[in-house]
């Protein structure tokens, strides 16, 4: 990403951060800054955080910014063009300095103890790539309710049928990251990697913790269903399915959507 300016300095008192949190951020500024206190609050502190302004028209910039001078553990870097949130990752994970990598959005949050967790589940398992479960909340934060569990390990086939690995919840080790994946348009890129990367035998270990919330909200890629499956669909044909293989895999994974949301719909209606 060329033309990217760096905002504030960084100087930690070892030889660098065990974890590298990525927080792409697009117009968030109604978010960004409790997706940040959560990252600030962890019981974890071995961490650099890497927000990338992908050219906001609102005031997230400004508020990322504020952070960098309260903790220098903090780094913010502003596009000169919006490039979306693939390639605002892409370009964290060059300046990323950590053995591990994870990604966090800018309009969720994590528990105080998500980082820590994570990594002592992934030295219990000796494992490269870990992912936990989440609960969800609505645009004001109130919960629903509901937990989407995850199962304690997922192989290629199993993801096929239904993406369980929320992207804000994942932690993997950065070389495996080093694996070339197409851009695509901007479609399920991250459900693409975890496909190419359990294609290719990496283990996916899960963390049945809801250690990440997720917020819905009626801007969110999930709010369309149709639009959802279409999305699902070119997922993939990024990951290197054909259009048939691409077809067949699509009925289980629909089916276990419209379960899923159908419990946080369900959820919805009884807090009312």
């Amino acid at each position: 990403m060329h033309g990217m300016e760096r905002v504030g300095d960084l100087e930690l008192r070892d030889n660098g951060p065990l974890v590298s949190v990525i927080m792409p951020a697009y117009n968030a500024g109604k978010y960004i800054s409790e997706a940040i206190r959560s990252v600030l609050s962890q019981s974890f502190c071995n961490w650099e955080l890497l927000v990338v302004d992908d050219r906001s028209a609102d005031d997230t910039a400004e508020k990322a910014e504020s952070f960098c001078a309260y903790d220098p553990r903090v780094r913010l870097y502003r596009g000169e063009k919006n490039v979306g949130a693939k390639r605002s990752r892409d370009f964290a994970l060059k300046m990323a300095r950590g053995e591990w990598i994870a990604y966090l959005d800018a309009d969720d949050c994590w528990e105080s103890d998500k980082l820590q967790k994570q990594l002592e589940f992934a030295k219990e398992k000796n494992a490269e790539f870990t992912y936990t479960a989440s609960s969800f909340m609505n645009e004001r934060g109130e919960p629903y309710g509901w937990i989407m569990n995850v199962p304690e390990t997922i192989g290629y086939r199993e993801l096929l049928k239904q993406n369980l690995i929320s992207c804000s919840s994942i932690m993997v080790k950065k070389s495996l990251l080093l694996y070339n994946v197409p851009s695509g348009d901007g479609t399920h890129e991250d459900y693409a990697l975890w496909l190419t990367l359990l294609k290719r035998g990496v283990l996916a270990y899960g963390l049945d913790l809801p250690l990440l919330r997720y917020r819905i909200s009626r801007d969110s890629k999930s709010g369309n269903k149709l639009r959802s499956a279409l999305m699902t669909y070119r997922t993939y044909r990024l990951a290197g399915l054909s259009r048939l293989e691409a077809a067949r895999a699509m009925f289980p994974y629909a089916f276990k959507s419209i379960k899923k949301y159908r419990n946080i719909r369900n959820s919805r209606n009884i807090q009312r």
